[in-house]
């Protein structure tokens, strides 16, 4: 039997509430600045304590009235921009790691192992390395300012190719000649007997790759050069001033604020899976 130690108790529960100080004060104090006026907001110090202005700004913020950098895309098109990204790049993440795990796991073709170390090899190219490429591609296409262009460059994964094969090797041999004497054919065994299986794994992929897809910054700004394809991550950018105009601040807090909600919301409907799904990979 394990001894309490009140002491390290006691220290467990301080770290642990300062650690949530520590992440929750500055949405804290983004949320307090959404409800102020510009002026309030750039005042020093700023006010802790919530203000009046917050339906005016979020309403400002949803409707995009011009702010002072000239930028007015409602930051609902922008969020409707960035959930279509990120869904598609999660759903196209997890649908091409399957198919690719299993046809490498399950069917014998030549420079099979070769192929998959090739698709692991690639975790070690940083972004960077073939953004320009990828850039140069797209563009050749026609897909600038366009969903395709956000989704398709960033849906293959190396490392979700490489967690579904190695869950698909922990299945029993039995099983597979089991589904093999009933008649079953690969995509049957991979519709009724390897889907079931992945659920919680495919649930894990899904929070890490949509969360993933909705803070995608630099290629959105690579490939999007019109307000209405903005993401919402590039929005904010652009909502800040570099010049000479004044930047509205309350404004961009606000739009801030709106922007955490959908990863939020995923996280809060899909933690059960989520965890579950971490679980069962490392069993």
């Amino acid at each position: 039997m394990v001894e309490r130690n009140r002491f390290l108790s006691v220290l467990t529960h301080v770290v642990l509430l300062l650690g949530v100080l520590v992440v929750a004060f500055p949405v804290y104090v983004t949320f307090v600045a959404s409800t102020h006026t510009m002026d309030a907001v750039v005042q020093v110090p700023m006010p802790l304590t919530p203000g009046s202005n917050l339906v005016e700004n979020y309403r400002s913020a949803l409707l995009g009235e011009r702010t002072g950098t000239g930028t007015h895309a409602a930051v609902g098109r922008m969020m409707l921009v960035s959930l279509v990204t990120a869904l598609g790049i999660a759903l196209g993440k997890i649908a091409i790691s399957l198919l690719s795990a299993f046809a490498i796991v399950y069917f014998r073709f030549p420079l099979r192992k070769f192929f998959f170390w090739a698709i692991f090899v690639t975790l070690m190219l940083p972004v960077e390395v073939r953004i320009g490429p990828t850039y140069k591609v797209v563009a050749d296409l026609g897909m600038l300012n366009t969903f395709p262009g956000l989704t398709v460059p960033l849906i293959a994964s190396a490392t979700a190719t490489f967690l579904f094969r190695q869950f698909f090797l922990t299945v029993p041999d039995e099983l597979v000649e089991a589904a093999r004497m009933d008649g079953a054919g690969p995509l049957r065994f991979f519709k009724d007997v390897l889907l079931p299986l992945s659920t919680t794994s495919m649930a894990a992929l899904f929070v890490i790759q949509f969360i993933y897809g909705w803070n995608q910054y630099l290629w959105p700004l690579l490939v999007t050069t019109q307000e209405d394809m903005y993401p919402v991550v590039v929005g904010i950018k652009q909502m800040i001033s570099g010049g000479d105009a004044q930047t509205e601040w309350n404004v961009v807090m606000a739009t801030a604020m709106l922007a955490m909600l959908p990863p939020a919301v995923v996280v809060i409907l899909m933690q059960k899976w989520f965890v579950k799904g971490l679980v069962d990979a490392e069993k």
